[in-house]
């Protein structure tokens, strides 16, 4: 069935027609690694990958890149406060977040270019955007001239004087227009830098991406991807500086930009003490939760955050491998499993998660009342293309949320305790229910035998 995309370049949801359907290609701006991610930036790579995961089913090469920012101003303060090298900053929080996002179900993409490796072609792309006439040098510093690139502005809909006036634009007397960004900018000896035509400095942030996705997807990308917090300036100068650069060739044939999401109904921000780590909350919440929520909005709406939304996620998924588990004896074919039909087609209409969803519900539902091989199926293979209902069961119920539980002490007093139901001593048998309580176990007798999962408050 085709794939049906929203387009914020022209506003309308288009059918998704690549350039080269054996070479799709898609880029999604990746982090600053200064710090740890919030889990606001959690929710393009999440709701990207089942886009990649949808596109892979169609065509036969997706070629999906990710970049890594490092190197950029609050990497460098971050770096001069400890009094390292940008790299033990950058080095930490790339791990960091490639672990997270492991977490959370993420395949990691097929191109993960970083900035520093990169300079050649950030300079290059410069050079040629100087001697077409789209930038210029001035006191150590290069910027794009905006007043040579006339369609600046269509991908947010204003004119250059409502962004200017909407923005935090640096005023500078090396400007020919307060509007025009920088490309490359001087360092100063503390700082990093790298030799130029201009002298030593540093590539201006938004010129990585168009560096970045020339080197790896081409001059003419399928989809590019981020934040709606980035369309401007970031997107918008990205398909100036590119679209100069290419000889007024199409950058991206479609631009698809994810909400923010909020806490309580107010937007998250550092100014409001409501801003939550990624790294912290993968601590005390199941990940698979985690990516179970931030799928539970449409993509392009704001999506509230909250500790009882989490907690719904937990018991939405609690119900799903509950069923699961009571199928466990109930065998499923090792080959691929297939997605059924109305989740497909949810995703292929602008990736529809919360219809998709929906439709994963009714799955658990029918599997929990047929038992069958084939409803079984279908659960798992509607999971798998959400990045969910993959684990074992068991795990899934054992797992724990910060704190400690001792897998085997739990064992051998359900084993104790089943002794003492069988020698019909069942004071004894309540009491280690009472004692595997007060551990935060739960126990459940059925047909299967007596299982146990960690009790969640």
């Amino acid at each position: 069935m085709p794939i049906s995309l929203h387009n914020s370049l022209t506003r309308r949801t288009e059918p998704f027609v690549p350039l080269d359907p054996n070479r799709v290609t898609m880029y999604l701006c990746g982090p600053t690694v200064y710090n740890y991610v919030h889990i606001g930036n959690a929710r393009g790579p999440v709701v990207f990958d089942v886009l990649a995961k949808l596109l892979r089913r169609h065509y036969p090469n997706v070629v999906y890149a990710r970049n890594i920012t490092d190197v950029d101003d609050k990497i460098n303060a971050a770096a001069l406060e400890q009094g390292v090298g940008i790299e033990a900053i950058t080095g930490k929080f790339t791990d960091a977040y490639r672990e997270d996002m492991a977490r959370l179900g993420i395949a990691p993409p097929d191109v993960e270019p970083c900035a520093t490796a990169h300079i050649g072609p950030i300079i290059a792309m410069i050079e040629r955007l100087i001697a077409d006439g789209h930038a210029y040098a001035a006191e150590g510093h290069v910027l794009f001239d905006v007043g040579s690139f006339p369609a600046y502005g269509r991908l947010s809909g204003r004119d250059t004087e409502e962004l200017i006036a909407g923005a935090r634009v640096e005023v500078a007397p090396y400007k020919k227009s307060p509007g025009d960004f920088v490309l490359w900018k001087p360092s100063t000896p503390e700082l990093p830098g790298w030799d130029s035509p201009w002298g030593r400095g540093r590539p201006g942030w938004h010129i990585e991406c168009s560096a970045m996705a020339e080197k790896h997807l081409g001059e003419t990308i399928d989809i590019h991807a981020g934040g709606n917090d980035l369309l401007f300036p970031h997107h918008e100068n990205e398909i100036a500086q590119s679209t100069c650069a290419h000889g007024g060739k199409t950058f991206a044939r479609q631009w698809l930009h994810n909400g923010m999401l909020t806490f309580d109904g107010r937007k998250m921000s550092k100014s409001l003490g409501n801003v939550l780590q990624l790294h912290e909350m993968l601590k005390h919440h199941p990940a698979e939760a985690l990516r179970l929520r931030l799928l539970s909005g449409h993509y392009r709406q704001p999506l509230d955050w909250s500790d009882a939304a989490i907690a719904q996620s937990v018991s939405t998924l609690d119900g799903w491998y509950r069923v699961l588990r009571d199928l466990a004896d109930v065998p499923v074919d090792s080959a691929p499993l297939p997605v059924p039909e109305a989740i497909e087609a949810a995703l292929c209409d602008d990736l529809n998660t919360p219809q998709a969803l929906a439709e994963l519900a009714v799955l658990a539902d029918a599997a929990r009342v047929q038992g069958t091989p084939e409803a079984k199926a279908a659960l798992l293979g509607g999971g798998a293309l959400l990045g969910l209902l993959q684990q074992d069961p068991e795990a899934w119920f054992k797992r724990v949320d910060g704190s400690a539980v001792d897998a085997a002490r739990v064992e051998a007093l359900i084993e104790q305790r089943q002794a003492a139901r069988a020698a019909r001593d069942f004071a004894r048998a309540d009491a280690i229910r009472a004692e595997l309580a007060t551990m935060g176990v739960a126990i459940e007798d059925g047909p299967q035998g007596t299982r146990w999962s960690v009790a969640k408050a």
